[in-house]
């Protein structure tokens, strides 16, 4: 059995329960506390998931920062594909492009890949070792490192100190 990997399942489940409820009464965190138990024994007993995940301060604060690097990206991305799609005189110049990744946890990959992905613009088509396939709306650069700095190290630097 993975302890890691049931109890940050287990955390992550009642945190999501006790925000969907609301209400904080006996019966309510009882269950919850059962359930966001049951659930990661059945299910994360043998998965590796978050094995790769530190699980030190400096983590778990690189962990929020991260969340609000995402967001102001997505929102930042939002307005630039508003702002083409109302202004068609802008260019677009679509484009796959190599990008390069030091991340080496497969879980740090995946969340680069889909943070990449649920920004606007942005696509992430395949992943293969150390790099990513990129769709992307308006391709600045063709160059991998040039490409990477611009699409990957604002993800990827928090992602490091996250997982290694």
């Amino acid at each position: 059995m993975n302890f890691k990997n049931i109890g940050i399942s287990f955390l992550i489940l009642f945190g999501f329960w006790l925000l969907l409820n609301g209400t904080f009464t006996t019966p309510i965190i009882v269950t919850g506390l059962i359930v966001s138990l049951v659930i990661p024994m059945f299910f994360c007993a043998r998965c590796d998931v978050f094995a790769d995940m530190r699980l030190t301060p400096k983590a778990f604060l690189y962990t929020f920062i991260y969340l609000f690097v995402f967001a102001f990206e997505l929102v930042k991305s939002n307005l630039d594909v508003t702002r083409r799609v109302i202004s068609p005189k802008l260019p677009i110049n679509p484009g796959i492009v190599k990008v390069k990744t030091k991340l080496k946890s497969k879980m740090a990959r995946m969340i680069l890949a889909n943070s990449i992905t649920l920004t606007p613009g942005t696509f992430t088509l395949a992943i293969e070792k150390k790099y990513l396939y990129i769709h992307w709306i308006d391709v600045q650069d063709k160059d991998v490192e040039a490409a990477t700095k611009d699409i990957v190290q604002k993800f990827e630097k928090y992602l490091e100190v996250i997982y290694g």
